[in-house]
């Protein structure tokens, strides 16, 4: 049986890119019996479903392995995770893994930025400036299966990480999918969205600021678990189908900012 590819990728005409680095659970075949972890404590903190959402870009990255055998979210030295203060206390890896599954799977996270980066360029080329959807989901009931939840003014139900980010470049985009967001009537309420809250976007928006510093704006999107048992992993799909339907409600309005930036520049020219 063929393994799962370790990411797979969408390319679509519009410049918004929609990235789900989380979303996989399968680890290949030959890192698979050196992981010490069971199904239920890795799914725990992945970011399933988040694949799902990626549709909504006009082209899309979607990782289907595990975070635990290569995490292309944290910078490289830290992609695989080697001690337990890298995953939350966990012991990922049997001590006796060979060396050379641990350079596979940094072959694998060198590829999948090799990939983005090709990616980034054609849509650059095309568009002049693009916007990245890093999408992600978080947990918020650490304490136990039997917690209600941990501080609700500490956890929004959307958090968007700019601190990797130029912050008044890029304003017109933040400002306009913060308040996109808020205005969607979510099941007769608002949703709670917040600015760098719980997090502030980890290494791949930080790659993309460094590497596309002028032309390319990349949004870590962060949706509590509330949408879900995160200790069972059982999902309600209406609510994920309807945290969609309000990620998708902002796509108008931020293509409407990339049309007058780029209008607003022609006119300086």
């Amino acid at each position: 049986m063929s393994e799962v590819p370790f990411a797979t990728s969408r390319r679509g005409l519009g410049p918004i890119l929609a990235v789900a680095s989380h979303h996989g659970h399968d680890v290949r075949s030959d890192a698979a019996p050196w992981m010490l972890l069971d199904d239920a404590t890795r799914r725990r903190e992945e970011d399933p479903g988040t694949g799902e959402w990626a549709a909504l870009g006009d082209s899309s990255i979607v990782v289907h392995r595990s975070r635990f055998e290569t995490d292309v979210n944290r910078p490289p030295e830290l992609a695989v995770y080697r001690c337990p203060e890298d995953a939350w206390g966990l012991c990922v890896w049997s001590p006796q893994m060979p060396s050379e599954v641990f350079d596979e799977s940094l072959r694998q996270y060198e590829t999948f930025y090799d990939k983005l980066r090709s990616a980034l360029d054609v849509l650059v080329a095309a568009h002049g400036t693009v916007i990245v959807l890093d999408l992600h989901t978080y947990n918020h009931r650490r304490t136990g299966p039997d917690s209600r939840g941990d501080d609700p003014y500490a956890d929004p139900e959307i958090n968007l990480g700019t601190g990797t980010m130029d912050r008044a470049r890029w304003a017109h985009i933040v400002d306009r999918f913060v308040a996109d967001l808020r205005d969607f009537k979510f099941r007769e309420r608002h949703l709670d969205v917040r600015e760098n809250v719980r997090f502030r976007g980890g290494h791949l928006p930080n790659w993309i600021h460094t590497e596309y510093p002028e032309s390319v704006c990349a949004l870590a999107i962060e949706v509590k678990k509330f949408f879900m048992d995160e200790w069972t992993g059982v999902r309600d799909d209406s609510q994920h189908a309807d945290i969609m339907a309000a990620i998708g409600s902002t796509l108008p309005g931020l293509r409407e900012e990339l049309s007058n930036a780029c209008a607003s520049a022609h006119t300086r020219i």
